[in-house]
């Protein structure tokens, strides 16, 4: 059985952003780098479905700065991936587009496989849309937010959707399917991991390699802000009946949401 798991690497949530003075984008110096949540749930996913049919590969693979990127390659190869793939993008912004793109190419070029598992989105953009994009290029069937998969001769998916419902597919391979929280629970890099992952191969490419230019780029992002500052709590006085009534009048005033 052959896997690859597209993974992405996104800022640590506990990393303070901060601004190019350009507004460009942020300042990349001094954050830390993780795989991206999501992501996790896909690598684990991976490794059990493999183990579950007694062998198999995982490759990983991601579109970054190959400086960077690696690292996250590595952890995931720790917990187990067979080998990985970075398409370096040598500092270039890369859009969904381009990252669905040049991942579809790579995949193409490794031959046959079974199986393409993302996470549901990234942390850092929330755009959702590789998955998808992912599955168009390669021409075969996706399913977004999965929550359960059962395999055998075809795969029964599972995806939540708006109201506390699920709906259930039935999907023949190859195809994308992007990992959601609560898949299973992803395992941690153990020591010997980490040692076996740095003997491990890593395969390098370029966009050029893959195909795919800046001319492609669908989107552009500019004047990065962030968020403005919550406004002071206000404290009100008085009896229950008086602050009522100041409420009512500070959010017709005020806030204008009556």
């Amino acid at each position: 059985m052959r896997i690859f798991v597209c993974l992405k690497q996104v800022p640590d949530t506990e990393t303070r952003i901060q601004i190019k003075t350009d507004k460009s984008g942020i300042e990349e110096s001094g954050v830390k780098w993780v795989m991206n949540p999501y992501d996790e749930y896909a690598v684990e996913e991976a490794l059990k479905l493999r183990d579950a049919k007694g062998g198999g590969q995982v490759t990983v693979m991601s579109v970054g700065p190959k400086s960077r990127v690696t690292d996250s390659l590595r952890t995931a190869m720790a917990m187990g991936a067979d080998d990985g793939i970075v398409i370096d993008s040598a500092g270039e912004q890369v859009d969904t587009f381009m990252a669905a793109k040049a991942l579809s190419e790579a995949i193409k070029k490794e031959g046959a496989f079974d199986l393409v598992l993302t996470g549901r989105h990234a942390i850092d953009d929330n755009a959702a849309s590789v998955p998808q994009i992912l599955g168009e290029l390669l021409n075969i069937p996706h399913v977004t937010v999965v929550s359960k998969i059962t395999a055998g001769e075809s795969m029964l998916v599972e995806r939540e959707i708006e109201g506390g419902a699920r709906e259930i597919f039935e999907v023949t391979g190859p195809c994308v399917l992007a990992a959601n929280k609560g898949l299973n629970t992803p395992r941690y890099a153990s020591l010997p991991g980490i040692m076996k992952a740095k003997k491990k191969p890593l395969k390098e490419m370029t966009l050029a390699d893959a195909g795919v230019s800046s001319a492609q780029m669908k989107t552009r992002l500019k004047d990065f802000q962030l968020p403005p500052d919550k406004p002071a709590v206000k404290m009100l006085s008085g009896d229950a009946g008086a602050q009522a009534k100041e409420l009512v009048r500070l959010l017709m005033e005020e806030a204008k949401v009556l």
